[in-house]
């Protein structure tokens, strides 16, 4: 990532500012739908390893909470980082520490909790300026990241844990391309990080296209020294995968495998550079 002569990150190389700010509402009148839907024994299916729907439930309510307090309400007496811990494991070990702490809380009281909360939430994100600087967001390799990007990564994971619970209570994922197509968006924003360990020569283009209403195509073009989104994707790129919706965005939540999404993909050229972009994730992991 370059820098600019007055010390303002440059975030070009990350393409286009995506605008979730619209989103959040539909986003979260279609969780409430989802929750107030589901039968008492819904709450306790498994959604992802080790979580119920209740707990999924819960850690949803703590990130509404998170972000009030940290950005909103400008309160730092929340938990801190332990000697030697990595981000990833601060918050995996504090997000399994809220939802231990929420078991207590009904789904009915939940629910309630979620409609509150949430909704401020959606005033909060709705309100934003795309162009101020925000928390960074690891698996784009932007630290800071401009709220634009952070505001989306949080839309993607609203998005995300709203399909988990989906799944787990016999419901497929959400076709609804209009929020689909900015989470897919979001989620490729992933690529030029991805790719920062393989060495190609400058101007060598990867491409991954995703198919359906809701897919489009990004280029991660090599510079020299990094691979950027903002080079215009012109001409023959040396390597393109080509994925369905449904593949690109558990590959990109670790929903699957690299290995299987390769398997599902039409890639076209060079093997070895489409493999390293199929090992794209859009989520701390």
């Amino acid at each position: 990532m370059s820098i600019h002569s007055d010390d303002t990150p440059d975030h070009s190389w990350l393409g286009a500012p995506i605008d979730a700010r619209p989103l959040f509402a539909p986003e979260r009148a279609a969780l409430m739908s989802t929750l107030r839907g589901l039968a008492p024994a819904d709450w306790g299916r498994e959604a992802v390893p080790g979580w119920t729907v209740r707990d999924l439930a819960a850690h949803l309510l703590g990130d509404f909470y998170g972000r009030l307090a940290r950005d909103r309400d400008g309160y730092r007496e929340g938990p801190a980082f332990a000697p030697g811990e990595t981000l990833e494991r601060f918050i995996h070990r504090i997000n399994r520490e809220w939802v231990d702490a929420c078991r207590r809380i009904s789904p009915a009281a939940l629910v309630d909790t979620l409609g509150l909360v949430g909704g401020q939430v959606t005033r909060f994100f709705e309100a934003t300026d795309p162009g101020a600087l925000s928390l960074g967001v690891s698996w784009a390799g932007a630290d800071p990241a401009p709220m634009w990007l952070d505001s989306a990564r949080d839309l993607t994971e609203f998005w995300t844990h709203r399909q988990q619970i989906r799944h787990a209570t016999g419901q497929a994922t959400d076709p609804d391309p209009g929020l689909l197509s900015v989470v897919l968006d979001t989620f490729l924003r992933a690529l030029p990080h991805t790719l920062r360990e393989v060495g190609a020569p400058a101007g060598t283009q990867v491409r991954v296209s995703v198919e359906g209403p809701a897919g489009g195509a990004w280029t991660a073009t090599a510079t020299g020294d990094h691979w950027s989104l903002a080079e215009p994707g012109t001409g023959r790129p040396a390597a393109a995968v080509h994925l369905d919706a449904e593949t690109a965005w558990r590959l990109c939540t670790r929903g699957i495998q690299p290995e299987t999404a390769f398997a599902r993909a039409r890639v076209d050229g060079n093997r070895v550079l489409a493999e390293a972009a199929c090992r794209i994730v859009s989520v701390i992991y």
